[in-house]
C-alpha cells in the first residue's frame, strides 16, 4: 500500500511531502542531529518507530558523504527556520527493506538551522532512515516523514531491529481502524458479566477484546487475534506490535453506535469495560511523529 505521493524535485524525492495526511506521520519538521534543551526528554519512542518502521519500504544506516543546502526558490513549502538539503550518503548497512539498495543513496532532508541560522555540518554523521525508493530512479530515496532521518546509535538498531521481525513475520497483527461492536453480558451473580468488543481491521481481519469480571476477582482482559475468541486470551505485552496496534489506534471512548446493549446498565458496563482496557494499555507515547 502507498503511504505517499512521490514528488520529484531537482532529480530527487522530496522527504516527506504526502498527497495528503497520514496517521502517525503529517507532523511538522522534525529536528535532525540537534540538541535538546537541558532537561528534556528527547528521542523517538516505541509508538514513534513502529509508525515509522510500519509505513517504510526500507529502513537503511548511512553515513553521509555530502549535504547540499537547495535555495529557497527551489524548496517550495519549506518551514520557516529551516534548511532543505540533498543528501548523498554511503550506505552502511540495509536494516530491512523491500527492494534493494545500492552501496549509496540521495535523498532531500529539512533540517533546522542552528542557533546563528546556519545549517548545521551534517558530513560523516550517521543516521538510521526509513524510506522508500523513487520508481526510475535507482539510488534515489524518499523519507517517509519529516523525522523519518533519525541519529543512529547502536541502541537505535537494537530498538528497532524487534519491530522490524514483527512486521516481516507471517503473523503480523492487522492495523486495527475502529470499533464494530461491543456487548456487555451481566452474568447470575452480581458483580459478574463478561464484555466483548470487536474491531475492525484494515485486511478485516477479526480481533476481539474479552474482559471479564467475577465477584472478588481482579478483573480479566484479553485479546483474541483471529476466528476463536478465546476465554483465555492475555493483553498484548506493552512496547510489542500488538499493543500498538491498540493502543495507538483505538478511539478515546467507546463510540456510542458500535454499543449494542439496549439497557441502560449494559451500555454502562460496555463503555466502562472499555474504558479499563484503555486505561490498562496505556497512553500511545510520541514524540517525532503524530497519531
Amino acid at each position: 500500500m502507498s503511504f505517499f505521493k512521490t514528488l520529484a524535485i531537482c532529480g530527487v524525492a522530496l522527504a516527506g511531502v504526502t498527497a495528503g495526511p497520514v496517521a502517525g506521520l503529517a507532523q511538522a519538521p522534525a529536528a535532525a542531529g540537534t540538541n535538546s534543551p537541558a532537561g528534556a526528554v528527547s528521542g523517538p519512542t516505541y509508538a514513534d518507530l513502529a509508525t515509522l518502521s510500519d509505513a517504510s519500504e526500507l529502513v537503511v544506516r548511512v553515513q553521509i558523504r555530502k549535504a547540499t543546502a537547495l535555495k529557497p526558490e527551489r524548496a517550495p513549502g519549506l518551514a520557516a527556520g529551516f534548511a532543505r538539503l540533498y543528501v548523498q550518503a554511503n550506505t552502511i548497512a540495509v536494516i530491512a527493506g523491500r527492494s534493494g539498495v545500492g552501496a549509496s543513496v540521495t535523498y532531500l532532508v529539512d533540517v533546522p538551522l542552528d542557533a546563528r541560522g546556519k545549517v548545521p555540518k551534517l558530513k560523516k554523521r550517521e543516521y538510521l532512515l526509513f524510506a522508500r525508493s523513487v520508481a526510475g530512479r535507482p539510488g534515489e530515496l524518499q523519507l517517509i516523514a519529516p523525522g523519518a532521518q533519525v541519529d543512529y546509535t547502536p541502541a537505535l538498531e537494537a530498538r528497532v531491529r524487534p519491530i522490524l521481525t514483527e512486521l516481516y513475520s507471517a503473523g503480523v497483527p492487522p492495523r486495527i481502524t475502529g470499533v464494530s461492536d461491543a456487548l456487555a453480558v451481566p452474568g447470575t451473580l452480581t458483580g459478574e458479566s463478561e464484555t466483548q468488543i470487536f474491531l475492525a481491521t484494515e485486511n478485516r481481519s477479526p480481533v476481539s477484546i474479552t474482559v471479564l469480571r467475577r465477584p472478588g476477582q481482579r478483573v480479566q482482559w484479553g485479546v483474541s487475534w483471529g476466528e476463536i475468541i478465546d476465554s483465555a486470551a492475555r493483553p498484548p505485552e506493552p512496547d510489542t506490535l500488538r499493543w500498538y496496534r491498540l493502543a495507538c489506534a483505538l478511539p478515546a471512548q467507546l463510540p456510542s453506535n458500535a454499543n449494542l446493549a439496549r439497557e441502560a446498565e449494559e451500555r454502562r458496563l460496555a463503555a466502562g469495560d472499555y474504558a479499563f482496557v484503555r486505561q490498562a494499555l496505556g497512553p500511545c507515547e510520541r514524540r517525532i511523529t503524530q497519531g
